[in-house]
């Protein structure tokens, strides 16, 4: 069973070595695949003892599922003052965070079923996601302009994302993003 990834100390030696594990894996998973990066292949490039792998994470899922989770604290896409170009923004900005080296990889590892907590690896993934569009709703809703539900754009904008990506559909690119939004505000009652 892997040891709790979480950090117990907010610094120090600990939070040094989760950052340089963290940077490792996310430049061996640019580099040669998640499916080839190992926990030994880390420790060598972060420069720390296996051991110290091993014991913290124990698998290369639960790494990669704690550097996926890790990149909550990034911040959400820059607000244009329109819903539309707000939403679309938001869009083109998951699509490239997903579509990134190593993206589906770590979706995948975050939601994975032999994570030790897959529940709060999806809700975790979830709130990261809907951050993004809920900044862009919150604010349109304040300028008076009609918005859909976050539910709403999550089923007609994010999920298609994710389902075109994981699966590698072709023409999943920033026209194919901003259309989603498009037709869903296309959809609103006009405002008053």
């Amino acid at each position: 069973m892997p040891a709790k990834s979480k950090d117990t100390r907010p610094g120090g030696r600990s939070a040094r070595v989760r950052a340089a594990v963290h940077r490792a894996t996310v430049d061996l998973v640019q580099e040669v695949g998640a499916d080839k990066v190992t926990l030994p292949a880390v420790a060598r490039r972060a420069g720390v003892n296996p051991s110290s792998v091993y014991r913290r994470w124990g698998t290369t899922s639960a790494l990669l599922a704690d550097v996926a989770a890790q990149r909550k604290d990034e911040a959400a896409p820059e607000l244009l003052g329109d819903l539309r170009a707000d939403l679309g923004h938001a869009a083109v900005w998951t699509l490239t965070d997903l579509s990134r080296p190593g993206g589906v990889a770590f979706f995948r590892a975050e939601v994975a079923p032999d994570v030790d907590d897959r529940r709060a690896g999806l809700r975790e993934c979830l709130e990261r996601v809907s951050t993004r569009f809920q900044a862009a709703l919150e604010a349109a809703a304040r300028r008076g302009e009609e918005t859909p539900s976050l539910d709403r754009v999550l089923d007609r904008v994010v999920a298609p994302l994710y389902f075109r990506v994981v699966f590698s559909l072709p023409e999943t690119d920033e026209e194919y993003a901003r259309g989603l939004v498009a037709e869903l505000c296309d959809g609103l009652p006009a405002s008053g």
